[in-house]
């Protein structure tokens, strides 16, 4: 299956939130949806889950119509959605059956997940009564116990320890194994790196990058260094190469293990020998990958 969403508009009286948002997803992949808050992604959510309707733009699965009510979805919002005074087994079971479920059904489908969750001593009990970490895998086995095609999870590690977070990962990646259609939003980059081949980032309505996480990161990249030396501290190595060596790199970024630099008139391989030959005690000298957060606040965080 391929989900398409192409040029959604959505105004809320005068003001436009969203300005022609477009991205895709296939199954057996992950997208992450990635923007500030505020950005417009959970509007753009909505929309894909038929809350609100688009002013103009489609919405298409495998290349016809989408329509979320014909459709296996299931959403886990940032927010609780839960009822806090009911027991946990009682409501995923209405949830399920709301989702066209037949009784007997639901209740495998929500023991099964409770187990698969570490979460079956907690079958009978008040949702209250839970931690807030146990109660967002609450909410992840309620999403999941209508066996959805298309999973939207948002924020889906809020609240969870490390244990709890490496049984959701192994969660994740088994939906994806699985053919799901997967669209996964939140602030926590490397959770997005991991799971996510492509993402999608929004900026004020607008999709600002979009396209495989790889080539992305092979693009940001290019022509980079990333040098540390044993004899200069970053913030003198970088004094040093602006000083001595202004002609043949531009520094980036000064950081705790090193500097950033750009090449632009020679090769690395003629750098290096320059670097070599000088009095810096070259440390590290290697090609510079920047990670999902570099690549977000390049994109988004000019006006912070």
């Amino acid at each position: 299956m391929k989900l398409e969403m192409q040029g959604i508009h959505k105004r809320f009286g005068e003001k436009e939130i969203l300005h022609g948002v477009s991205f895709s997803v296939e199954s057996g992949k992950a997208l992450g949806l990635l923007g500030r808050n505020g950005a417009g992604k959970t509007t753009t959510i909505r929309i894909l889950m038929d809350v609100f309707r688009a002013d103009n733009g489609t919405i298409t699965l495998d290349g016809s119509p989408f329509k979320a009510s014909e459709q296996k979805m299931g959403y886990l919002p940032e927010e609780r959605g839960l009822y806090p005074k009911k027991t946990v087994i009682d409501q995923m079971v209405y949830l399920a059956r709301l989702r066209g479920i037949s009784k007997a059904e639901a209740k495998k489908n929500s023991l099964r997940w409770l187990k698969r969750l570490e979460l079956e001593q907690y079958e009978t009990k008040k949702l209250e009564t839970l931690s807030k970490g146990n109660q967002q895998k609450v909410q992840l086995a309620s999403t999941l116990v209508s066996d959805p095609d298309i999973v939207i999870l948002d924020e889906p590690f809020s609240g969870l320890d490390p244990v709890n977070a490496q049984i959701l990962k192994d969660v994740v990646n088994e939906l994806i194994a699985e053919g799901k259609i997967v669209i996964f939003s939140s602030h926590q980059m490397s959770y997005v790196e991991e799971f996510c081949e492509d993402i999608a980032i929004i900026n004020h309505g607008e999709v600002v990058l979009s396209g495989r996480l790889s080539e992305i990161k092979k693009e940001f990249g290019h022509n980079q260094i990333v040098l540390n030396a044993d004899n200069y501290t970053p913030q003198k190595l970088s004094e040093l190469l602006s000083a001595s060596f202004g002609d043949a790199v531009t520094v980036n970024k000064v950081q705790k293990d090193g500097c950033i630099m750009q090449c632009i008139g020679s090769s690395r391989r003629e750098l290096l020998k320059r670097l070599a030959d000088s009095d810096i005690e070259i440390e590290r000298f290697e090609a510079y990958k920047p990670s999902l957060n570099d690549i977000f606040i390049a994109k988004v965080g000019e006006e912070a």
